[in-house]
């Protein structure tokens, strides 16, 4: 595949699962992968970089929007442009499910900080870039849970509603710029994370797979295909979509 050739794409959260499961896909579609986590992402650099694509990576808060500011800057300088975003990083795997009453508002202002803030901070990190091309791809991962009201993670799934309507306001602001922006809703995936947490044990993890109408765990390959997809000239005539990767638990 080389849909991507010549465009570069920033990875938030891709130091390990499900972000540099996208990371790998970009950059086999021929994209220049710039990847940012918190934890050291020079595993994954290195083993993109092992494949011959072009590729960086830093450490990055992407609550501190001086700092992301400052990673968008050194990608366009260093790989040469500035595409393609797709805004990853989130807090779910570490998770622990809670009713209403015992989510404390610390910890509700931490994961609306991290999911919500976040992707907010890198769009404007970004979006400067994309328009002086008059061309941008902004990819914003939201949830299945929006759809299906999940209890017990109030926080979560309403910071994954914000940013599906973060993706519409964005479309409607940034279309005439070339810029489109979509948000892809995966269904529970199994990534490192939500693997070590002992929440969802195999018991868990099955009775969902028999929810779906493809019976099966969701893996982190499944979701690369929809972001190279919306990452693509395929996609050019698309914007303000939530894309639903869920095996066909949510029908829409």
């Amino acid at each position: 595949m080389a849909e991507l050739s010549g465009k570069t794409a920033i990875v938030t959260g891709a130091a390990q699962g499900i972000g540099a499961q996208y990371a790998r896909g970009l950059a086999a579609a021929g994209a220049a992968v710039s990847v940012c986590d918190l934890s050291d992402p020079a595993s994954i650099v290195n083993e993109i970089r092992a494949t011959g694509a072009k590729v960086m990576g830093r450490i990055v808060d992407i609550t501190d929007g001086a700092a992301v500011r400052t990673f968008a800057k050194e990608t366009n300088a260093e790989l040469g442009g500035l595409d393609i975003l797709v805004n990853n990083a989130a807090l779910f795997g570490t998770l622990k499910r809670k009713p209403l009453l015992d989510i404390e508002s610390q910890e509700w202002d931490r994961v609306m900080t991290v999911n919500v803030r976040g992707p907010f901070e890198c769009v404007k990190a970004v979006t400067p870039f994309m328009r002086a091309n008059g061309y941008g791809k902004i990819i914003n991962i939201s949830s299945s849970t929006v759809n299906a009201g999940q209890p017990l993670l109030l926080h979560y799934v309403s910071s994954k509603g914000a940013i599906i309507a973060m993706t519409r306001s964005l479309a409607r602001e940034l279309g005439a710029d070339g810029i489109r922006v979509n948000a892809i809703s995966p269904g529970f995936t199994l990534s490192e994370a939500v693997r070590n947490n002992p929440v969802y044990t195999r018991e868990v993890t099955s009775a969902i797979a028999a929810m779906r109408s493809i019976k099966r765990d969701q893996l982190p390959d499944d979701l690369v295909g929809a972001v190279v997809f919306l990452a693509s000239p395929a996609s050019d005539f698309i914007t303000g979509q939530t894309l639903i990767v869920d095996g066909g638990m949510s029908m829409n």
